[in-house]
């Protein structure tokens, strides 16, 4: 089955330069697009796409903010940034939040390809640049770190293994490993939605915001 793929951004000549660059490759399909934050919520329901090729400054609705409402709702779309904006803030606030990719508007044809292929794979893509980024700031964050733990924190991510079901277990394990919904479904016989539903689940108990969190969570302290 082809990727499909929903392209938003707030220039139309932006857009169609996206959809004109991609259209072209066998396992590639341009889904729909959309042009601010709020159409986007409503065309991922009319369209059903693998992958968001999303903008993050666009009017009514930032690209952050419909991450925000998207995610928690259609966990298995994968959100692959695309933006004119190389600026720290804006790279660690869309993987906080949520995103699979990261990739500058100068971006070439074959990188803008290999990520949209990786991300549907369940992997995570960012370039050189912004992988520093990111790692500078998983630096700063360490290096706050007290040296011991505090207790309830620990008592925490412990607890995340013993308070859900085997079957959720078996579900974040695969994640940790990362495995995507479908080949988790695949493995265990369910349905993608199954998958969807029970991460969900856990993310819900673990009291975190997406599935990267839920990731690091879970790899601090093995079941």
């Amino acid at each position: 089955m082809p990727i499909r793929i929903l392209v938003v951004d707030d220039h139309s000549v932006v857009r169609q330069g996206i959809i004109t660059l991609l259209e072209d490759e066998e396992d590639i399909f341009i889904a729909g697009e959309a042009s601010d934050g709020d159409e986007v919520l409503q065309k991922v329901e009319d369209v059903n796409p693998d992958v968001v090729l999303l903008d993050l400054t666009m009017p009514r609705m930032s690209g952050l903010d419909a991450m925000k409402e998207l995610i928690p709702v259609h966990p298995d779309v994968r959100i692959l940034v695309f933006s004119m904006h190389n600026n720290p803030d804006y790279i660690i606030s869309a993987l906080q939040n949520g995103a699979a990719g990261y990739l500058q508007k100068d971006t070439s044809r074959d990188e803008i390809l290999r990520a949209v292929r990786s991300v549907v794979k369940g992997e995570l893509y960012f370039p050189p640049d912004a992988s520093s980024v990111i790692i500078r700031n998983l630096m700063k964050q360490l290096a706050r770190l007290p040296e011991t733990m505090p207790k309830n924190q620990e008592t925490q991510e412990k607890s995340i293994w013993n308070i859900i079901t085997a079957r959720e277990q078996q579900i974040l394990k695969c994640l940790t490993e990362g495995m995507s919904s479908k080949d988790i479904a695949e493995r265990f016989d369910i349905s993608s939605n199954t998958v969807a539903n029970q991460r969900a689940s856990i993310m819900r108990k673990a009291n975190v915001k997406n599935t990267a969190e839920l990731i690091s969570l879970a790899l601090k302290v093995n079941p």
